[in-house]
């Protein structure tokens, strides 16, 4: 089928993302969503397996989640949140506050994950400032991380297995480090700290799963390790949560698995359903008191021009509508235990290091992938929407896909793997 005017027209002035332009197969041209499905130009249908990067958590066009932005289109799609504020981003913060643990309930909004790593970063840097302590300019991460593509949350990422590689040397310098997944990186990491604590301002890391630096995942145990190392050094404890917040590790937000509770969390991704950009930043009350002052000096000065857009946070209070009145949760379990029997033949597959599954998370690591481009065409011709990436080939379906389209990801992973 020829492809569409629009496609043609306009493939030669777009610049995609993660992509080499000149050696990349053309994009498949995508024309219509509905539930766990994406419908091609050419009138093909794919199952869709990451769910476009795990935001669309309740499957494409929910109705709920459409009324909802329909009629906030209708009275009001944005205004500026300086001096002003609207019944969305207010009901939506006072939501989310209910929702979080402990006393993680001042919600700053911005638009993209990334950003809301940069936030919560410079709240901690400032929050460092505001009490005095003006040399705790550093942070600590993880390697194996991956908390953004803007400049300071590049610096936290995995400098040698990251995508940033290329920049060392013009990023901020962190303390990029194991995590402390046994007593020898335990041991590690407090020693660092005991030596260090004075310059650093903050730790940040994604609880239970590091995402797109290798979907690796840690026991809850690391969280009360850096929450325990956080309190003893006077460091802002900041979990990422962009990836594993909203169900997608089993439980609401993965923090939630270890009890313990961030001085800084950031969301997005599912936050608005999959549907418009959104992320928050939020903090406890210990770190905003910091701020709270007669001093105009120690205000946060941040502010994104599209802060809490009305359209995005109607689809936000619209998506945790669904969290309390479907069982999203328990479809997590579910799938989880489909993955774990769906995805249990690659052990035997040659060149398969690993086989794991958290929630629903299905990873499949490789020795290696020789032909990325190759494996991505041929998960395509199998009907699926997957996209592997270093060693790894995933799956992080919508949580309310059903049992055959789930089996369908499946067997084509084990399928287009032991054919490659």
């Amino acid at each position: 089928m020829p492809a569409p005017d629009w496609y043609g027209g306009g493939l030669g002035h777009i610049w995609l993302p993660y992509t080499q332009m000149k050696t990349a197969r053309p994009p498949e041209a995508a024309v219509a969503t509905h539930g766990t499905r994406i419908r091609l130009a050419d009138g093909r249908e794919l199952v869709d397996g990451i769910a476009s990067w795990w935001t669309a958590c309740h499957g494409y066009n929910h109705p709920h989640i459409r009324a909802a932005v329909e009629a906030q289109l209708g009275q009001m799609p944005h205004v500026m949140f300086g001096g002003l504020v609207h019944p969305q981003a207010l009901t939506l913060a006072r939501r989310l506050a209910d929702l979080l643990p402990g006393d993680l309930s001042r919600v700053f909004f911005s638009e993209s994950g990334s950003v809301s790593v940069e936030i919560a970063m410079k709240m901690a840097l400032q929050w460092q400032i505001n009490r005095g302590n003006r040399g705790r300019r550093r942070f600590v991460s993880f390697l194996g991380g991956y908390h953004g593509d803007t400049i300071g949350t590049m610096s936290l990422c995995d400098p040698a297995e990251g995508m940033h590689s290329l920049f060392a040397g013009l990023l901020p310098d962190q303390h990029v480090v194991p995590l402390p997944v046994d007593e020898a990186s335990t041991a590690a990491l407090e020693r660092l700290l005991a030596a260090a604590a004075d310059t650093i301002a903050g730790i940040v890391v994604e609880p239970l799963v590091q995402g797109a630096g290798g979907m690796r995942f840690h026991d809850p145990e690391v969280l009360r390790s850096l929450r325990r190392l956080a309190d003893a050094h006077d460091l802002v404890l900041i979990f990422d949560e962009i990836f594993v917040g909203f169900g997608r590790t089993g439980t609401l937000f993965g923090c939630q698995a270890a009890g313990v509770v961030p001085d800084i969390i950031t969301l997005s991704k599912a936050l608005s359903g999959g549907t418009l950009p959104l992320a928050a930043t939020v903090a406890t009350r210990r770190i905003f008191d910091a701020f709270w002052s007669d001093d105009p000096a120690k205000a946060l000065m941040h502010g994104p021009t599209y802060m809490g857009n009305a359209l995005a946070c109607a689809a936000a209070n619209a998506s945790l509508d669904l969290f309390e009145t479907e069982p999203r949760l328990a479809q997590a379990a579910r799938i989880a235990t489909l993955l774990a029997s769906g995805l249990a033949p690659c052990r035997d597959l040659p060149g398969v290091v690993d086989v794991r599954v958290k929630g629903a998370i299905g990873v499949v690591e490789l020795d290696r992938i020789a032909d990325l481009n190759g494996l991505k065409r041929a998960f395509v011709a199998a009907g699926v929407w997957i996209r592997p990436f270093g060693r790894i080939v995933y799956l992080t379906p919508a949580l309310t896909i059903g049992a055959d389209d789930l089996a369908t990801l499946t067997d084509a992973v084990v399928t287009v793997l032991a054919q490659r």
